[in-house]
Order: structure tokens, then sequence, then C-alpha cells
């Protein structure tokens, strides 16, 4: 998995690429996140519209990186859910514990409105 990293209107925008997945891959989301909450960027938005798959390893990386970033008192939105990460939250009942936009300009509007 690859990982692009940008901000928008102070927003940290993470881009995974590829399988959100257990081995080597697994710590590289959960590294970012930890990082940009350690310099006090609270607020993400995970971007997965480049993501191909994510089996259970990769519902627990996203799970510990929402528990970091809410622990550190900020928000973190997913964009661009493609179909197939859409039903498999569905099916787990996570599409209910995270907050799924269909856009990254929605998600990061949406931060701090709740």
């Amino acid at each position: 998995m690859k990982l692009n990293s940008r901000e928008q209107n102070g927003v940290i925008v993470l881009e995974p690429k590829g399988k959100i997945m257990g081995g080597p891959d697994a710590t590289v989301l959960k590294e970012a996140i930890r990082e940009h909450v350690n310099q006090n960027a609270k607020n993400v938005v995970i971007d997965l519209k480049e993501v191909d798959w994510m089996n259970s390893t990769g519902l627990g990386i996203m799970i510990s990186c929402l528990k970091t970033v809410r622990e550190a008192g900020g928000e973190m939105k997913l964009s661009n859910v493609t179909d197939k990460i859409k039903s498999l939250l569905t099916i787990t009942k996570l599409i209910t514990v995270f907050d799924a936009y269909n856009s990254t300009d929605e998600a990061v509007a949406s931060i701090g409105k709740q």
C-alpha cells in the first residue's frame, strides 16, 4: 500500500492506494495517523478512492486510527468509499461507526460540524 498525505483547510487528508490488509503495510496508515496527531494535527480524512480492498485486519487498522484520533480530541472521516468497502462496512455494521462522505471536500467541510 502506498500512502500520500496532504493538508486541506487545516485537515490532514491521507490517500492510501492499494489494499488495506495486514503484513508490512499494516503499520503505514497507523504510523501516519500517530505522527500527525503527535504534531497536533488532530483532524483527518482518509480518502479511500484508490483502495482496492480491505480485509478484517484492514478494518482493525481503521478502527485503531479512529481511536487514536478521537483520544487526541480530533475527528476522522472517510471519503470516496468504494462500493466494495461500503459493502464491507455495512456487513460488519461499522458503517454506523465511521462518518463516510461521497467526496473529500464534503468530509473536510464536515469537520467540527457535529
